[in-house]
């Protein structure tokens, strides 16, 4: 019994086991028809939009295709038209070609003819030509039996006639020529240079050659000489300046050709004099000191300068080289005022004649720079300036000026010939400069003695302290016409071989006297 219901229960098992794989069958069957159905449904769905894809995508094909057909008609049109406007060029420059050439070929006709008729002209010319010198030999040959003399000294006698009438004729065009260009420029000039004066005033100055250290005893003479000589041969060695003690009273003079040196050992000395301490070690801190004050100071007086006269940027060492002029004379005449001056006149000038005031201020300001290096380089002013100035990168007009304002080159323009015009009037004008006595005689002489050169000069004069020379001709030897020449000649001279402030007027005097007694 109990064997039977473990079989019944193992049969329910099996049974159960059964129906649970049946299930499941029937289950897995249906999930993958349902799987099937559904990739069915998605390949279907990819193959209708391959279909969509590749329609598209040959419509696209087409309509490019379309475009790029389109594209290359108009492109082959356009070509076709240039092609064609070129072929058009071209045939026209081939009939213009063709109408020069005949052109050239009928010059050419033209030219032959000519030429056959300039021969032929040339053998008649050539006959007439010999005919003609025949005759002329025959006429010469006469003229030399008439006249009893021959070719050369008749040729001579014409000669010194044609050149005597030649002088005259120069001598007349070169009077009325100085006198219209007189007439002219006179009235603008001195209207100009009139106004650039009154707008300019400056103080009067005294001749400069040592400075002049005052004492406040006798006794501070031998503190300055210093035991055997050591502190002035400190001061002497620290400044490079020398220092004359001399007999006279309460005073020490400081020579030197360097005119910074000069004022660095002057202030120095002074510096020590007040101090009252005087020996070779303070000597050489108080110079030092007084050296870097001197160059401060040189630096602010080139600053003030070119900002006085607002003429823009300039190079920092030339701003030095600018300050440097203070302690620079000339005939008494300070370096920087005169530079200054210069400047101002320029630039008024310039302003009257509507040029750049700027530019002419700057070259007037600059044109006797090489002033401030000349005692310490060789070469003239004039060369170091424009050296400076071609160094330091200045405009060609400023480098001009300095190189012409004395005339050792041609000026090239128009502010140059104002540089030089301000350079005389600032020192001519009266008690701008003092003059030795001695170069004032030798100039004197030199005028003189120029003039007395000539030919049918019979005396000169220099009046009016050299600003004028008169001279007194033969009247048999020199006639009217050769007294301009001479004056002309001598003004020329004048200008070439002497060196003088200003203007000088040359005066040519012929007199004729007759005389006659009656009895």
């Amino acid at each position: 019994m109990q064997d039977l219901s473990i079989a019944s229960i193992m049969i329910g098992a099996l049974c159960g086991l059964l129906v649970g794989v049946g299930v499941m069958f029937t289950a897995s069957r249906m999930g993958l028809n349902r799987d099937k159905q559904k990739a069915k449904t998605i390949l279907d769905d990819a193959n209708a939009q391959a279909k969509n894809t590749l329609k598209q995508a040959i419509l696209d094909g087409k309509t490019q295709v379309y475009d790029l057909k389109l594209q290359a008609e108009k492109e082959i049109k356009e070509r076709k038209g240039e092609l064609n406007d070129l072929e058009n060029k071209l045939m026209r420059r081939e009939d213009s070609l063709n109408y020069r050439d005949q052109s050239i070929n009928q010059k050419e006709k033209q030219l032959d003819e000519k030429l056959k008729k300039a021969d032929i002209k040339n053998a008649n010319l050539e006959r007439m030509e010999e005919e003609l010198q025949s005759r002329i030999d025959g006429q010469i040959a006469l003229l030399e039996r008439v006249s009893n003399m021959s070719e050369a000294e008749a040729k001579s006698e014409l000669m010194e006639v044609v050149e005597k009438k030649i002088a005259n004729e120069v001598a007349a065009y070169i009077r009325d020529a100085e006198e219209e260009a007189q007439l002219k420029a006179k009235e603008n000039a001195r209207e100009i240079i009139a106004t650039a004066i009154q707008r300019m005033s400056q103080e009067e100055t005294i001749e400069r050659s040592v400075s002049v250290v005052a004492l406040p005893s006798e006794e501070m003479k031998g503190r300055i000489i210093g035991r055997e000589g050591r502190n002035i041969r400190a001061i002497e060695q620290a400044t490079g300046v020398d220092l004359i003690i001399d007999d006279t009273p309460e005073t020490i003079t400081v020579s030197c050709f360097n005119p910074i040196r000069r004022e660095i050992a002057k202030v120095a000395l002074e510096t020590l004099i007040k101090d009252g301490r005087i020996q070779p070690g303070r000597i050489e801190d108080v110079v030092a000191k007084v050296t870097k004050d001197i160059e401060s100071t040189i630096y602010k007086a080139g600053e003030e300068a070119c900002f006085k006269l607002k003429i823009g940027k300039i190079d920092k060492e030339l701003i030095k080289m600018i300050g440097r002029m203070k302690y620079r004379y000339s005939y008494g005449q300070n370096g920087l005022e005169h530079s200054m001056e210069v400047a101002f006149l320029a630039g008024m000038m310039a302003s009257e004649l509507g040029l750049n005031q700027s530019l002419a201020k700057r070259a007037g300001l600059l044109h006797d720079i090489g002033k401030a290096v000349d005692f310490e380089v060789d070469g003239t002013h004039v060369e170091l300036g424009a050296k400076l100035a071609k160094k330091y990168g200045e405009n060609e007009v400023v480098i001009n000026a300095i190189e012409s304002h004395h005339g050792d080159k041609p000026a090239n323009s128009l502010i140059s010939n104002l540089v030089a015009a301000a350079d005389t009037l600032s020192a001519a004008r009266p008690g701008a400069r003092h003059e030795g006595i001695e170069n004032y005689i030798n100039r004197l002489e030199q005028l003189e003695k120029i003039a007395m050169d000539f030919d049918g000069v019979e005396k000169s004069y220099a009046i009016q302290a050299g600003r004028e020379i008169r001279i007194m001709v033969v009247p048999d030897k020199v006639d009217d016409a050769k007294c301009h020449m001479i004056a002309h000649d001598i003004k020329e001279r004048i200008e070439n071989e002497l060196t003088y402030p200003g203007q000088i007027k040359v005066t040519v005097i012929r007199e004729m006297r007759a005389n006659e007694v009656a009895k």
